[in-house]
């Protein structure tokens, strides 16, 4: 059967991270997409895949490689669509951080953070729509990528 995951992402050493908060979520989400996803790119060979993932001109860019690095497969997506989510999804990390940091409320961290999920399932949906027909994947593997392109597009 074949091997139809990621088993390398690569960011771009340049990406803008505005504090540890985010280099930590941005950290978690790789290892947490290398551990266990489900990535089917339609039309290519067997994987697995070594997927390098980067904002470019306004559009985010998967480039599918094998194991090998041999480009397999360019998308270019628009990020349009996906400006309010990670807007709003920025604002909300910012506000989970700050009632952390400041010793917030159990409760209000808890509201904040189920405000996140929201905005975190309704990315992940939104990427694998734009994905369709061009790259099968799982919902958690959509939703850690979505974090990623959250942590590659820091000021939408």
């Amino acid at each position: 059967m074949a091997d139809q995951r990621l088993a390398s992402i690569t960011l771009p050493d340049n990406a803008p991270l505005p504090n540890p908060y985010a280099e930590a979520d941005r950290s978690q989400a790789v290892m947490d997409l290398l551990a266990g996803n489900s990535f089917d790119p339609a039309g290519l060979p067997p994987g697995p895949y070594v997927l390098h993932l980067e904002v470019r001109d306004g559009r985010l860019v998967l480039d599918i490689r094998d194991a090998t690095e041999t480009p397999l497969r360019l998308i270019a997506l628009a990020l349009g669509p996906f400006r309010r989510l990670i807007k709003d999804y920025h604002m909300v990390v910012a506000s989970h951080e700050q009632a952390v940091t400041e010793g917030g409320s159990e409760a209000r961290i808890q509201a904040i953070d189920m405000g996140r999920r929201g905005l975190h399932n309704e990315g992940a949906e939104l990427l694998r729509e734009r994905l369709d027909g061009r790259v099968t994947l799982d919902f958690e593997t959509s939703r850690r990528l979505f974090t990623l392109v959250c942590a590659l597009h820091q000021r939408i």
